[in-house]
């Protein structure tokens, strides 16, 4: 807040003591997670845009750090560090600075965000109703009126996937990028007839690691030919490509009405309450039937809460944006003579705190506000 008129820090000291203390109100430990972090997490598993707008550092012993670029990966590592059990229910609410390159409207580089995480909260479904109203209660107790809610679910995409019948290591690779339309629908066509994933003039060592052992064939490849490793891969990882390339020439391929099928679930938008006759015309399996219950159920309890899912809009791709959301996410937007913009949003993503280290799976959502945004959409 450093170069503020002191009549501008103060409003949005008002306006931040309001978010947070519906946050406090609702059961939520408030936290001081570290500004300094890591570096890694946040380069492997959020979205491109932050990633591209991260502040990233060596410290004095090598180790790759960054000022942090938002607050759940510092949340989750306090988390980790503090609680005797990872799975055990948590509640955490924040209120700091987070640091990215501006490139959007409203967004200076170091800006105030506040927001909540909820770990292991037993009843799933209901927490998320619960993060998305508190999220909206704070933004009303800061006094905005006027707003929009979107919200996508990618446990729907997921479980659609799963009932896709095709190898595994072909769902592996559509999940790492369903973040990147293009990048999936190019992947998911060379799964088909004629696509590029059974050519079979892709390599002559494609060839001869689909005859032996692939790693044996990359280390002779690099030894005889003296070739340096590059871009940080490692043989292993080299090989293991290679050998998924071999195996996907002579594998069946994926009928082009399953991979029209995930297309069109992926296309499907509209107002959320009355969105599931568009799920009952997706050809799925038990997977996604059981995806569109948890969907009917979480609508249930927003409304339970006083919500109206009717006011809101789905889509079905939305959630592209940051890499470890795992089922529901949303946003909510107000508009300002320049269009509208986001301020706020949130999500589940049961799969961060493993990837960080915790030795069991543990159910998170949470939600984050960009408090200057709110600030100046409010003036």
């Amino acid at each position: 807040m450093a170069g503020k008129p002191s009549s501008e820090r103060e409003a949005l000291e008002r306006q931040n003591q309001a978010v947070m203390a519906v946050f406090e109100r609702a059961g939520f430990d408030h936290i001081a997670p570290d500004i300094i972090q890591p570096a890694d997490i946040f380069l492997e598993r959020s979205g491109e845009d932050i990633r591209a707008r991260t502040f990233v550092f060596t410290d004095p012993s090598g180790a790759e750090m960054c000022l942090r670029p938002d607050l759940t990966v510092p949340a989750c590592r306090y988390h980790l560090s503090h609680a005797e059990n990872p799975a055990a229910e948590r509640r955490y609410c924040y209120l700091g600075p987070a640091f990215r390159f501006p490139d959007e409207l409203l967004s200076p580089q170091e800006f105030t965000q506040a927001g909540l995480e909820w770990f292991g909260a037993p009843e799933p479904v209901a927490a998320e109703a619960r993060v998305l109203k508190l999220t909206i209660s704070a933004l009303e107790a800061a006094g905005l009126a006027r707003y929009r809610v979107s919200f996508g679910d990618l446990g729907l995409f997921s479980a659609l996937l799963e009932d896709t019948e095709m190898p595994e290591r072909w769902r592996q690779r559509l999940r790492h990028h369903f973040w990147r339309p293009h990048a999936f629908r190019d992947l998911l066509s060379s799964f088909c007839e004629g696509g590029r994933a059974r050519r079979t003039s892709i390599s002559p060592l494609v060839d001869r690691v689909a005859g032996g052992d692939a790693l044996a064939v990359v280390e002779a490849e690099i030894a005889t030919r003296r070739l340096p490793l590059v871009g940080g891969r490692e043989l292993p990882e080299i090989a293991a490509r290679l050998a998924n390339k071999a195996a996907d020439r002579g594998e069946t391929p994926l009928a082009v009405p399953k991979a029209e099928t995930l297309n069109a679930y992926l296309a499907i938008a509209g107002e959320a309450a009355g969105i599931d006759a568009r799920f009952a015309a997706i050809v799925g399996g038990a997977g996604f039937s059981a995806a569109r219950e948890t969907y009917a159920r979480r609508l249930f309890e927003m409304e339970e809460l006083g919500l109206n899912p009717r006011r809101f809009h789905f889509a079905a791709g939305f959630g592209r944006e940051l890499e470890y959301y795992t089922g529901f996410t949303f946003q909510i937007e107000a508009d300002t003579p320049q269009g509208a913009i986001a301020v706020a949003g949130g999500g589940r993503y049961d799969n961060l705190l493993s990837d960080m280290g915790s030795p069991v799976m543990v159910p998170a959502v949470g939600c984050a506000i960009h408090t200057d945004r709110l600030k100046a959409v409010l003036a």
